[in-house]
C-alpha cells in the first residue's frame, strides 16, 4: 500500500501543500491558496517598509489548501499520510502571550500590525539592526561570528526590539516571540504553550544567534545591554533546538479532524523554505541551490572538517545541521531578484492602472498588455548586444542581504542616455540582479567555500530563460533547472519521511524523493568576457553607492 508525507510551503504571498510517494518520489498531488488579509494589502504600508501578516491568514489558508488538496488527490489518499512538515518564510515572527498565542489572535490586537508576524521583508528595524550589530562586536564574545558578523533589520531581535519600541501595548502582552515555522508546526502538535514549545535548528540558528559555541542563545545581559526592553525574551525560548529530520509531535485530534487527515501522523520540525528547497534539491558541498523568486535565498553545505574555523563574512549564517543533519548549512540570498522586475513593471504599468471608466473589454485589454510586459521585455533584451559601454545598474531596490547585510542602501544605476529605450532598461536590471548573485559566490569562495555549480528553484527559474541564461553567463558556470514546481514544499516531505521512520536518513530519502533537474544552462563564452568588465563596473557603482549610504 502507498504511504504518503505533506509538505507544506508557506511562501509570501500563499501556501502551497504537496503530497508525494515516499516509496517512489512520485508528486501526488498538489494545491495552493492565497492568504486573503494580504492580498487585499492589508497591514503593510511599503512607504515605510512595513510588511506584516495576520495569523488568521495562515490558519484560514492552510485548512483550504490542504482540504482542496483531497479534491484533486486519489480517493483515500489522506488516509495513506503518514507525516508532515512546513516550510515557511523567515525570519518571520510573532509576539506570543504567555499562552502561546500570537496576540493578533486575541481580541484586544486582533487588528494591530504589530501584533502580526513580521514578514521577512519588513526592513522597520534597520536601526534595531545597527544596535544589535555594534554590541555584538564590541562585546568579549561576538555572537554574531557564525552570522556573517552583521545583523539584519530582516531577523528576529531587531524586529522584536522595534515592535518593543514602538507599541508599548505589545510590549505588555508579550511574553515572548516565536518564528513562523516553528509556530505553525507546534499548532498541529499542540504545544504551543511556552513550556512544551520546541525549536527548530534552522530559524534558531540562522536569525536567534543560537549555535553550540556558547552552549545555545546568548545569555540575557547581552540583550538587556542593547535596551532593558528585550529582558527575559530569550530566557523563555528552549534552547534545545531540533534538525528538520526529528518529530516534533503528533498531529493532534483538533487539527486531524479539521484538515482531513489520520490523528496522530508524525510532525516534522519546521525550517525556512530555502533551506527545504534546498533538501529537495539534492544539496551537497560545491554545489549552490538558489530560490529565485521574489528575492532571492542561497544555500550550501560543507562538514565541519572542510570549514573549520572559518567563519564566512556577511552571509546569514553558518549552522550545523540547519540543511542536512551532521552537515554545516550556509546561508545568503539577495533581498530582492523577482522583486525587481515586478517594480519595473509597476513603474511602466502606472498610467494604465490609473484609467477609469472603462468597459469590460478595454479593461480586460489593458490586463492583458499588463501581462505580457515583463514577456516583451524579456524577448527584446535577450536580442540586444552585450557591450562595455550598457547601463550597469544595482540590485540593490529592497537594501542589501548579501554580502554585508545593508538595508539603508539604495539601487542606483550608471550609463542612461536618450537612447535608452526600457528594454535596455530591464537588461541593465536582469543583469543587476545576476551580478548581486555573484558577488555572494565570489564571497564563499574567498572565504574558502567552493562554489562549483549552481541548482536553481522557484518561478522565475521556470518563467524566463532570458534571466537564467544571463545569470550562466555572469556568473559563468553551468546551472540546474528541478522540475519539481514546489520544490520547497517537497523538501518539507522529504523531510516529514524521514521522521516519520520510511527513510533511515536524509541521503536515504533524496536518493528516492528529491527532485531531477529538467534543463540545464551553460555559459556563452563570448558573453563572460564583456560580463566580467560590466561585472567590475557594478562593484564600483556599488562601492560608491555604500561610500555615500547614511
Amino acid at each position: 500500500m502507498s504511504r504518503y508525507t505533506l509538505g507544506l510551503d508557506y511562501g509570501s504571498d500563499s501556501v502551497r501543500a504537496l503530497l508525494v510517494d515516499v516509496a517512489t518520489g512520485e508528486e501526488i498531488a498538489t494545491n495552493m491558496v492565497n492568504y486573503p488579509r494580504w492580498a487585499q494589502g492589508l497591514y503593510c504600508e511599503p512607504s515605510k517598509d512595513q510588511f506584516r501578516q495576520h495569523p488568521q491568514d495562515y490558519i484560514d489558508s492552510l485548512e483550504q489548501v490542504v482540504n482542496g488538496l483531497w479534491s484533486q488527490a486519489p480517493a483515500g489518499a489522506a488516509d495513506k499520510v503518514i507525516g508532515m512538515a512546513f516550510d515557511t518564510t523567515g525570519s518571520t515572527p510573532v509576539a506570543i502571550n504567555n499562552e502561546g498565542t500570537p496576540l493578533a489572535l486575541t481580541p484586544e490586537f486582533e487588528h494591530n500590525p504589530n501584533a502580526m508576524f513580521v514578514l521577512w521583508k519588513d526592513h522597520t528595524a534597520v536601526k534595531e539592526a545597527a544596535e544589535i550589530t555594534a554590541a555584538a562586536t564590541n562585546n568579549d564574545v561576538n555572537y554574531l561570528a557564525y552570522m556573517g558578523g552583521i545583523y539584519s533589520s530582516e531577523w528576529y531581535f531587531a524586529k522584536a526590539l522595534h515592535v518593543f519600541r514602538q507599541d508599548p501595548a505589545v510590549k505588555a502582552a508579550t511574553y515572548t516571540w516565536v518564528e513562523h515555522c516553528d509556530w505553525i508546526t507546534a499548532l498541529m502538535c499542540g504545544t504551543t504553550h511556552p513550556r512544551q514549545l520546541e525549536l527548530g535548528r534552522c530559524a534558531t540558528g540562522h536569525k536567534m544567534m543560537w549555535n553550540e559555541a556558547w552552549g545555545g542563545f546568548p545569555p540575557n545581559d547581552f540583550f538587556t545591554s542593547i535596551d532593558p526592553l528585550l529582558d527575559g525574551v530569550i530566557d523563555k525560548l528552549n534552547a534545545a533546538t531540533q534538525p528538520s529530520d526529528q518529530v516534533a509531535g503528533k498531529l493532534t485530534a483538533e487539527w486531524a479532524e479539521r484538515l482531513g487527515l489520520p490523528q496522530g501522523i508524525v510532525v516534522g520540525f519546521g525550517a525556512f523554505d530555502c533551506h527545504m528547497g534546498a533538501v529537495a534539491a539534492n544539496v551537497r558541498p560545491g554545489v549552490l541551490t538558489k530560490v529565485m523568486g521574489t528575492s532571492t535565498c542561497d544555500i550550501t553545505v560543507t562538514s565541519k572538517d572542510q570549514l573549520g574555523d572559518t567563519c564566512v563574512r556577511g552571509i546569514c549564517g553558518q549552522v550545523d545541521g540547519s540543511v542536512i543533519p551532521q552537515m554545516i548549512g550556509l546561508e545568503a540570498g539577495q533581498s530582492a531578484f523577482g522583486d525587481l522586475y515586478a517594480w519595473f513593471k509597476n513603474l511602466l504599468a502606472w498610467p494604465l492602472k490609473q484609467q477609469t471608466g472603462l468597459s469590460g473589454e478595454e479593461q480586460a485589454l489593458l490586463e492583458k498588455i499588463e501581462d505580457k510586459m515583463l514577456i516583451d521585455l524579456s524577448r527584446a533584451a535577450a536580442s540586444l548586444p552585450v557591450t562595455e559601454k550598457d547601463v550597469t545598474a544595482l540590485d540593490w531596490v529592497n537594501g542589501r542581504r548579501t554580502p554585508d547585510a545593508d538595508q539603508t542602501v539604495a539601487m542606483a544605476l550608471t550609463g542612461l542616455k536618450m537612447g535608452t529605450d526600457a528594454p535596455k532598461f530591464f537588461k541593465a536590471l536582469v543583469e543587476a540582479t545576476a551580478f548581486g548573485a555573484r558577488a555572494i559566490t565570489e564571497r564563499f569562495r574567498d572565504e574558502g567555500v567552493p562554489i562549483e555549480s549552481v541548482v536553481v528553484i522557484g518561478g522565475i527559474s521556470k518563467k524566463s530563460e532570458y534571466v537564467m541564461q544571463t545569470c550562466a553567463d555572469v556568473w559563468n558556470c553551468p546551472i540546474d533547472v528541478l522540475e519539481s514546481e514546489q520544490s520547497c514544499a517537497l523538501g518539507a516531505a522529504i523531510m516529514a519521511a524521514v521522521a516519520a521512520g520510511a527513510h533511515s536518513d536524509v541521503a536515504s530519502a533524496q536518493k528516492v524523493m528529491a527532485s531531477p533537474v529538467c534543463q540545464q544552462y551553460q555559459p556563452n563564452p563570448e558573453r563572460v568576457a564583456v560580463y566580467d568588465s560590466l561585472y567590475k563596473k557594478y562593484q564600483a557603482l556599488g562601492a560608491y553607492v555604500d561610500g555615500g549610504a547614511v
